[in-house]
């Protein structure tokens, strides 16, 4: 598939295949963009493609480990030599239930290689592009957990704060050339990923109640909301955020 010259904008997203990112490709396919999505789930990639099918825009894949940077890098190299990304969105993102004491090098490794790294990766092969053709829109999800520190999620949180680091570099170096990135910072968000964490847990029914109590209003976001706020920082109307840290918590940050 080959994107170059099309009238339409394209829109990069990973993590594509549900919760915030299939969301966030929802909407953007409303709004007219053309996908290229990247999850590391095949089957769930392609149920995602199929739903978003009745937008009537064009889709492209590809199932990628994102904690695999050597692959990462030359997948998209050669993938990037056919697409011209209009809007980033590095939306995927791994934690583990961890303290400091508990977390091993591979775990720590990993999820630094999957939320920052690839983020990286993605902006340093993208923003030169963008550069050349005038300009591009990136959103990097980060978390609330990136101010504020989060209990039993080190590792995590520590690389959502880098995503904040990096958010704010590139748009030191690029903001003159016309990139503008800003960091999304989600609260807790009711997904597939907040399921597996009250799979896992010894009591969900408690877990669940601590986790929405984070929120002033007792209710944790859902995807659809978060969505709403990236289509917003990557829409003209978003023209004068920059380098921001665009917090979605309903007040958990606030106190």
């Amino acid at each position: 598939m080959s994107y170059p010259n099309s009238e339409r904008k394209l829109a990069f997203i990973t993590g594509a295949a549900g919760g915030i990112g299939f969301a966030t490709a929802e909407h953007l396919a409303k709004d007219g963009y053309d996908l290229f999505l990247v999850d590391f789930n095949a089957e769930l990639l392609e149920k995602a493609k199929q739903a978003l099918g009745k937008y009537g825009v064009i889709i492209d894949s590809v199932v990628l480990d994102l904690a695999d940077s050597e692959n990462l890098l030359a997948v998209l190299t050669k993938r990037l030599e056919t697409m011209e990304v209009d809007a980033l969105v590095n939306n995927a993102g791994i934690g583990f239930a961890r303290t400091v004491e508990q977390t091993t090098l591979d775990e720590w490794d990993r999820t630094f290689d999957v939320n920052i790294k690839a983020t990286f990766i993605t902006c340093k092969l993208i923003v030169p592009q963008m550069i050349a053709r005038g300009g591009g829109a990136i959103v990097n999800v980060a978390s609330a957990g990136a101010m504020v520190g989060l209990k039993n999620r080190v590792a995590y949180a520590s690389s959502k704060a880098a995503v904040v680091g990096l958010t704010r570099c590139i748009c030191a170096d690029h903001a003159a050339q016309g990139i503008r990135i800003n960091a999304m910072a989600p609260g807790t968000v009711d997904s597939p990923w907040i399921g597996k964490i009250l799979a896992d847990s010894d009591d969900p029914v408690a877990t669940r109640k601590m986790m929405e109590s984070r929120q002033l209003d007792g209710q944790m976001g859902t995807p659809a909301e978060v969505a709403n706020g990236i289509a917003f920082l990557l829409s003209p109307e978003g023209r004068f955020v920059n380098g921001s840290v665009f917090t979605m918590d309903s007040g958990y940050t606030a106190v």
